[in-house]
């Protein structure tokens, strides 16, 4: 289960209290899920006012946060590609896997400190993950460009004979080369028609050089042969060539085009090969940055939530509960019952919230503050 639920809850007459009481109800005897303290410190307050707008604001840059979280991870593994088993192991949080980062949760004092406002940090937040967006951005549009030049110029050097280049098929000596009079056609030829090439070819226009034909390569379903005649045959030739359904490929041999051709190939797969590397430390470092600070989001919205419903001064404890995913509809009932007392109208919420048209909440509405955060970033199962 990667889905966890960050709940908190006001302090009996300690917090330690309210942390043995939600342990007794759903561990000691019943299994319903694992729990960790969730460990935040103590922030500055400010007034009701900004507490009222931040709490807002951070639902939004919550939302906005994670949204770069799952691309910079859904990214890595687009670029890791035959690897994708290997994504999980680069998806880490200060060198930690997801679930030890968040249940082992220490507030970063150096990257978000609290003496500042709970504004300014969550300001330093949004800086920070619409920088790593635009980086991602700019870094997956070169990448991705690259790749599908590569991937373009592969494509032209595979398939059926007949769309495929045949620049690294042919060879010089099967062609004849300078000659005012004569020129060397390509012509791909079913390989059920292979009896009716050998028979007709020389006669399919008049001035096919006789016994001239050779076939060069084969693929599953056809030839190709080349073909020797006079220029002034061209036209004619290929007309009755596509009569008799032969091909004519439009193909000159160039030695200098077929070079230049190759050494692009050569030139983006060194080049894909070298962006590889710091692309994919970039994308690590990154995923490491925007995850912890998704994880200091949820930590402010839960303070800023828990100030707002439980009052002054300071006193919740805040609880990483991951559910048992049998029991997570038990599980939800104990904590209501346990936490009713908090807030009488919840109950009433959860009762209308399955009435068709009546959207009193955008999210799940309980009488303890509740987020949910699910730690399975990716569109794929690895």
């Amino acid at each position: 289960m990667t889905e966890f639920w960050l709940i908190s809850a006001p302090g009996e007459k300690t917090c330690q209290q309210t942390w043995d009481k939600l342990m007794v109800a759903t561990t000691r005897t019943n299994n319903l899920s694992v729990n960790n303290k969730f460990n935040i410190p103590d922030l500055k307050v400010g007034t009701l006012d900004v507490l009222v707008g931040l709490s807002d604001e951070l639902a939004k840059l919550d939302t906005f946060v994670e949204s770069v979280v799952r691309k910079v991870a859904q990214y890595m593994a687009d670029v890791l590609e035959d690897s994708r088993d290997k994504v999980q192991e680069n998806l880490l949080a200060n060198g930690v896997d997801l679930v030890t980062y968040i249940t082992r949760f220490q507030w970063d004092m150096a990257k978000y400190p609290i003496k500042q406002s709970l504004k300014n940090i969550s300001e330093i937040i949004a800086k920070q993950a619409s920088q790593i967006d635009n980086d991602l951005k700019a870094r997956a549009s070169a990448y991705n460009n690259l790749k599908g030049n590569l991937q373009n110029l592969e494509r032209k050097n595979a398939g059926s004979l007949l769309t495929r280049s045949l620049a690294d098929i042919a060879k010089k000596d099967d062609f004849v080369l300078d000659s005012e009079y004569l020129i060397t056609m390509l012509v791909v030829v079913p390989k059920t028609g292979y009896g009716d090439w050998q028979k007709t070819y020389e006669s399919l226009s008049e001035m096919v050089v006789p016994r001239s034909t050779k076939l060069l390569f084969e693929d599953n379903d056809s030839g190709l042969f080349s073909v020797t005649l006079f220029r002034k045959a061209i036209d004619d030739f290929k007309h009755k060539a596509r009569e008799n359904k032969f091909t004519v490929r439009d193909f000159q041999y160039n030695e200098e085009e077929m070079k230049a051709d190759k050494e692009e190939m050569t030139r983006l797969s060194t080049d894909k090969k070298k962006q590889f590397g710091p692309l994919v430390r970039w994308l690590k470092v990154n995923f490491s940055e925007a995850f912890i600070a998704w994880i200091h989001i949820k930590a402010l919205r839960v303070f800023v939530e828990s100030v707002l419903r439980y009052g002054l001064p300071v006193n919740f404890q805040a609880m990483l509960l991951q559910p048992n995913k049998k029991n997570m509809k038990k599980l939800r009932e104990v904590l209501n019952e346990l936490y009713k007392h908090l807030d009488s109208s919840a109950a009433i919420i959860d009762a209308v919230m399955d009435i068709p048209g009546l959207n009193l909440s955008q999210q799940e509405y309980y009488p303890y503050v509740y987020y949910k955060l699910d730690c399975n970033l990716l569109d794929f199962k690895v």
